[in-house]
């Protein structure tokens, strides 16, 4: 699988380390309740189908990225930065 890094192109997935889901939305604050801490923290549909992830470029410009591809097909829809998926979702944004 090739990732289109957008800082340094196109790179092989070796270069690459997955952390999971990019769509949990961590609570606000220290006061969330238990309840909303442990729907961020463990729930998880794990659906064949599209998904998007958090992924960081460790053997490259260590940048976190969130990619959106098809996990049956491992085809790659859309990459971005984490930085800009943050400031999407701030304004609203997917």
């Amino acid at each position: 699988m090739r990732i289109p890094c957008p800082y340094c192109g196109e790179r092989d997935r070796r270069e690459f380390t997955v952390l999971g889901d990019a769509d949990p939305v961590r609570p606000n604050g220290m006061d969330a309740d238990a309840g909303a801490m442990f729907e961020y923290v463990y729930p998880r549909t794990n659906a064949a189908g599209p998904a998007r992830e958090f992924w960081y470029h460790g053997s490259g410009c260590h940048a976190w990225l969130v990619v959106e591809r098809d996990t049956r097909t491992h085809a790659i829809n859309k990459v971005i930065s984490a930085r800009q998926a943050a400031l999407s979702r701030e304004q609203g944004g997917a």
